[in-house]
């Protein structure tokens, strides 16, 4: 059921060979046109789509990178929808009389990680030391502009099997420094925390930096280039780490085997190298079974345990957003955020 996995044309696709993503196929609402790389993407529409012709005869995707300049773009008139509106610029959106700012819960989580192979992360206690020394609604609210939900699961409300009652980790730096002086680490303790260069990340860091401080923790925050950082934690170079996950396909299954089975260390999504026996066995079991209550028995019992030992700490549901003049109508979000514009035209 993941959206990714969409049926191809065989022949197309051989025809084209490594240049097909330039020259698909498809099926959808809209033809393909023209790729500008790093630029955009123009479609036209398919008359003969099966659930009827599209009311836009023409859409163009633009990449626009930078956060600040996509609502810049809707400001001026130059974009009709901006996903994804940085918390900082929300407020740009709303009080503008032409625009308008939709947000609704989203199957996307952010959280740290922790590297379980390094000696100082290997003991429960550091990593429970951690989440109690972190204040998550600070960074909903600082961060997200409020625009977030703090988390006590690895996966969030709108994903089945979500448990409503597993751990949460309620702000407590007295009990940090505890368990800190239980573990051994007393006198402190150096920790370096990986982010890419996102700002959201980045302030996430900030903060953390701060409150871990408090406890004793020396945090030293580095950014790496995207494609060396995902290196980089699939090796296991890394200590701390701040990654997003999205559950796609609205299950629980895709929220939680990719990021603590054990057979997925490293690159394939679980960069905390976490293992536990019976999280496999339970992963297995609820994937297999095909009764949705015993499946949700599975799962609740993989997050209890998952937010017990804290291989990775889910610190706040996202919620997403979409920026639109006010001329546009019938545009729909996917809590996933690959956002379809089926069914979306402008009025005059």
């Amino acid at each position: 059921s993941h959206n990714a996995s969409g049926i191809l044309n065989k022949e197309a696709v051989e025809k084209a060979g490594g240049a097909y993503g330039q020259h698909p196929v498809g099926t959808g609402p809209y033809k393909f046109v023209n790729w500008q790389a790093g630029d955009r993407i123009t479609l036209e529409v398919n008359p003969d789509y099966y659930l009827g012709k599209a009311p836009t005869d023409k859409v163009i995707f633009r990449s626009i990178v930078e956060g600040t300049n996509r609502t810049i773009g809707l400001e001026t008139g130059e974009v009709d929808i901006a996903f994804d509106i940085d918390p900082v610029d929300k407020n740009m959106v709303k009080d503008n009389d032409r625009l308008e700012l939709i947000e609704e819960p989203s199957l996307s989580t952010t959280y740290l990680g922790f590297n379980m192979q390094k000696d100082s992360l290997k003991d429960k206690k550091v990593r429970q030391a951690i989440a109690y020394a972190l204040n998550t609604q600070d960074i909903a609210d600082a961060v997200y502009q409020g625009s977030a939900q703090t988390a006590n699961s690895s996966i969030g409300p709108k994903v089945f099997g979500y448990n409503p009652n597993a751990k949460s980790y309620e702000y407590n730096p007295e009990k940090a420094k505890e368990l800190l002086k239980e573990a051994g680490y007393d006198k402190g303790l150096k920790l370096k925390l990986w982010i890419n260069d996102n700002p959201i990340r980045r302030d996430i860091a900030v903060i953390a930096q701060d409150q871990l401080k408090q406890v004793g923790i020396d945090v030293t925050i580095e950014t790496l280039e995207w494609g060396a950082f995902l290196d980089g934690t699939a090796r296991g170079d890394h200590d701390l780490y701040i990654l997003g996950w999205v559950s796609v396909t609205g299950d629980a299954d895709y929220g939680l085997d990719p990021l603590f089975n054990s057979a997925n260390k490293g690159g394939a999504g679980n960069r905390s190298f976490y293992s536990n026996p019976k999280v496999d066995e339970l992963l297995v079991k609820g994937r297999s079974s095909v009764n949705p209550e015993e499946r949700k028995t599975y799962y609740y019992e993989i997050q209890d345990i998952v937010q017990e030992e804290v291989p990775v700490l889910t610190l706040v549901y996202p919620t997403q957003n979409v920026g639109e003049q006010k001329t546009v109508q019938g545009f729909k979000m996917h809590p996933a955020g690959h956002h379809k514009v089926y069914g979306t035209y402008k009025t005059k």
